[in-house]
């Protein structure tokens, strides 16, 4: 019996802001039909002070894009945008914060952002003890609206953080499954799963995983960590979580940094310990799609540069890496990535991530439509 291959229909830029880096986008498919992206824009670089929230609006299943619509713009970098969109309507997006004091190397415009921010700012926007204090400060939030996205309102701290944010899961609950610190000196840092029964208003932490497992580059000197998790509910009750693994000194293609999984059978209150997977990439996005295949989409910083998707039939137990899916070969370098996609009404899936056009250029916001095959 022969099986469709996936096979990749299009690509195409749905932002650019001209001389502005953007980047770490999330999709989400609303009760009411629309396509909404969210991404860190308006910014100089891959880190710098001025990042901003934004949201983007499809009507047309991805064809066509309205926006940008700023969502967020705290005194500080706003980063790494997450929305997960309800079924009873109510949107949440989700980003964290970050501040560190300008050194000699910042422009004069950098330190004069970072003059402007009061002490009473910090309070506001960070709390202690989520990152060594010599490397800044950082918050986590969310925001929630009930009117499709037009209006916003209150940020409301939460324990973790993770680019692509909490889900909805079929018991109602919102499970938000993330890096409570980056404390990684100290390895006092966890990975935690936060969950909400009033759809983000309040939150509270149910498990913890386990963030520094037994490195696998044979290097026993090396700091290894976890980060950037994201989970899918394969079935009510069980769930799957991929995650990025790094080692510290950092070296960007290092080709151990395969993603590990963890997994739960209740719902998010106990876990098990994080293992290796085979999947080469950074960092997970995973997705249940109707035919019961789940589908994990990552960046791949490794020549040749791109975005890149593995399936698995059975809810996470095996991956069928050996017929991984190449989504884009075409990056001039290895700033991109951060994929996430949806399952669109015709079957094919959209998914969303950042990369650049040309060599040289600012980042853009890119899609990738494809069907999935059998």
């Amino acid at each position: 019996m022969s099986t469709r291959a996936a096979r990749v229909l299009e690509s195409q830029v749905i932002c650019r802001q001209t001389g502005r880096y953007i980047g770490w986008p999330t999709i989400a498919r609303a009760p009411w039909g629309e396509l909404l992206v969210v991404f860190s824009g308006d910014r100089d670089a891959h880190v710098c002070p001025f990042g901003k929230t934004f949201l983007l609006r499809s009507l047309d299943s991805g064809q066509h894009w309205t926006g940008p619509e700023l969502v967020n713009n705290t005194p500080l970098d706003d980063r790494d945008a997450g929305i997960c969109a309800c079924a009873d309507g109510t949107l949440i997006v989700s980003w964290f914060t970050y501040y560190r004091e300008s050194n000699a190397e910042h422009s004069p415009r950098w330190a004069a952002r970072q003059a402007a921010i009061r002490p009473e700012d910090l309070q506001t926007w960070t709390r202690p003890g989520l990152i060594e204090p010599e490397n800044g400060l950082r918050g986590h939030f969310i925001r929630r609206s009930t009117d499709r996205g037009h209006t916003w309102e209150d940020a409301v701290h939460v324990p973790p953080t993770a680019p692509h944010g909490p889900i909805e899961l079929s018991d109602g609950r919102l499970l938000f499954v993330g890096n409570r610190s980056y404390l990684r000196a100290d390895r006092s840092g966890s990975l935690i799963a936060a969950e909400s029964q009033d759809k983000g208003r309040t939150w509270k932490t149910i498990a913890s995983v386990p963030m520094f497992p037994r490195c696998t580059g044979g290097n026993a000197d090396a700091l290894c960590y976890l980060g950037e998790p994201h989970v899918a509910e394969d079935e009510p009750g069980r769930l799957v979580a991929m995650v990025r693994y790094e080692e510290r000194p950092y070296v960007e293609g290092r080709t151990n940094c395969v993603l590990w999984q963890f997994d739960s059978e209740d719902g998010g209150h106990t876990w098990t310990d994080p293992r290796p997977t085979q999947i080469l990439g950074k960092p997970p996005h995973v997705l249940r799609l109707k035919d019961g295949r789940l589908l994990v989409t990552y960046g791949y910083r490794h020549e040749p540069y791109g975005e890149r998707a593995c399936f698995s039939r059975d809810g996470g137990r095996t991956w069928d890496y050996d017929n991984e899916i190449v989504l884009r070969d075409d990056a001039p370098s290895g700033d991109l990535g951060y994929p996430a996609s949806v399952e669109c009404d015709d079957g094919t899936i959209l998914t969303v991530y950042y990369q650049q056009e040309r060599p040289g250029e600012m980042t853009r916001l890119m899609t990738t439509r494809w069907e999935p095959g059998d």
